[in-house]
């Protein structure tokens, strides 16, 4: 899967400047800033305000992928715990 690098121009913390990142990871941040209901620009200020170190780019990509990674084990996490007790592997040895 080929995701060209895409640069583009957002405004961080009321300056404009200029971020280099493959197409997937601005759908990343654009379906992440939906979910929280804020904008590209205020979610990518704040991840700049808390980097511990790195560039820009490399500190939204890190971002992006802590997002999903957490979000792929709360799935796993909810397929393997049954909802309630009356669940029909509660109680059954493997």
């Amino acid at each position: 899967m080929k995701s060209p690098v895409m640069k583009r121009s957002i405004v961080v913390d009321s300056h404009k400047t200029s971020v280099s990142l493959e197409e997937a990871f601005w759908t990343g941040l654009k379906e992440i800033s939906s979910l929280r209901n804020t904008t590209l620009s205020d979610l990518a200020g704040e991840i700049d305000r808390n980097r511990l170190h790195g560039n820009l780019s490399s500190a939204l990509r890190l971002f992006v992928l802590d997002h999903f990674k957490h979000r792929a084990a709360a799935t796993q996490l909810e397929q393997k715990v049954p909802a309630s007790p009356s669940h029909p592997a509660v109680g059954r040895e493997f």
